[in-house]
């Protein structure tokens, strides 16, 4: 099938010995390609120029403040869950400038502010994005979408998004219990699955868009036959069976708004360090501050963007007095607004259970146990059904 017309919904066979041939056609694209790689005893998203670089026969091993990677015993390209990095660093960097401004020559007072110009760098093809991932982007995409974040949305237009169904299933993962995985069933412009038996190591791909296909023009695919469908489908069966946790979301929204003075939020703000790994870890955290730095020559100042969080004190100040002080005020603030108060505003909950949260919280505190604490205790307010 080399040179054939892809299509989209299709499905094609790509041989792992192949897999170069795949890489290549995503450069020749014009594409950088971002992916998998094992770094500093983590599996981390960087920048993949052959296939060595992707984590190769490497695994992780989850559970609440625990992260370990482990040889697998094969060759799997993909057989890890997910690491401490999310697709956000991309589209939304921890550090941005957004403006510069000059003092205007022989002007008392006057600037000139320099926006900052469309970026020059290629197109990024994310490599390797889980369906728990793809729930992310989108839900961040709703987020910056509304706030009409120019920097975002340029950055966004510009992304592949080839992803990869999860062939493994990390012990902080419940992804099942949130309905964004562990099949990725859209939203994609590549999906691949990665099948290995002892006769064979090769990849289904999935054409998810026009630009997917264009991709694949003379990459070394055959026709998927019907079995091969099946044992793909059998991959993220045995993933979804295997699951590290589980969440029941029923009624979650009002359980967490009706319930704010609930002692179950004492004993978690006594474990809690408000260190902000949780959200800087979380796929769809947004929260951001913006700082004006100023030449000491005071001829020229730059604004720039930086990650926030809702566990620092300051990020809650109104007029120079923080609204949430105690630790208590900040995960609760935290867990309720992901977990409840985001359906008000995006229509959807802020968490996609990808578990990174509970797997880089250094004293191993787990949402998922925090709201069945909450909603098995005896006298707890009632909870309306589900939002839909």
């Amino acid at each position: 099938m080399d040179g054939a017309e892809r299509r989209v919904g299709e499905r094609y066979l790509l041989e792992r010995r192949e897999f170069p041939a795949f890489l290549a056609a995503l450069s020749a694209s014009g594409y950088r390609v971002v992916g998998p790689t094992l770094r500093d005893g983590a599996i981390v998203y960087g920048e993949i120029r052959t296939e060595s670089d992707l984590p190769i026969g490497w695994t992780d091993r989850q559970e609440a403040g625990t992260y370990r990677v482990v040889p697998r015993g094969d060759g799997a390209l993909f057989g890890y869950a997910v690491g401490p990095h999310s697709w956000k660093k991309y589209l939304f960097p921890s550090r941005e400038r957004l403006w510069s401004a000059r003092a205007k020559e022989g002007s008392a007072g006057g600037f000139e502010v320099e926006p900052e110009p469309a970026g020059a760098d290629p197109p990024l093809a994310f490599l390797g994005v889980r369906a728990c991932e793809l729930a992310a982007i989108a839900i961040q995409d709703r987020a910056f979408t509304m706030a009409n974040d120019v920097a975002y949305l340029r950055r966004r237009e510009r992304i592949l998004r080839v992803a990869v169904q999860c062939g493994v299933a990390g012990g902080t993962c419940f992804c099942v219990s949130m309905g964004t995985g562990p099949a990725a069933a859209g939203g994609f412009d590549l999906a691949l699955t990665e099948l290995i038996a002892p006769e064979h190591h090769r990849f289904l791909i999935e054409v998810g868009s026009p630009a997917g296909a264009k991709v694949l023009t003379g990459v070394p695919l055959a026709a998927a036959p019907a079995d091969s469908a099946r044992e793909a489908e059998e991959v993220v069966a045995r993933t979804a069976r295997s699951m590290g946790r589980s969440m029941r979301v029923e009624g979650i929204r009002d359980l967490l708004v009706q319930n704010p003075e609930h002692p179950r939020w004492n004993d978690v703000a006594r474990r809690c360090l408000a260190c902000t790994n949780c959200t800087m870890a979380c796929p769809t955290c947004f929260c951001q501050t913006s700082e004006e730095v100023p030449e000491l020559a005071g001829g020229r100042v730059e604004r720039w963007r930086r990650w926030d969080s809702c566990f620092t004190t300051g990020f809650s100040e109104l007029h120079g007095t923080a609204i949430r002080k105690s630790h208590l005020g900040r995960y609760r603030q935290w867990m309720t607004h992901k977990l409840a108060t985001w359906y008000d505003q995006f229509g959807s909950s802020g968490c996609v259970g990808c578990g990174r949260c509970i797997t880089w919280c250094p004293v191993g505190i787990d949402l998922t146990v925090e709201v069945e604490a909450i909603r098995s205790s005896p006298g707890v307010r009632p909870s309306e059904p589900s939002p839909p």
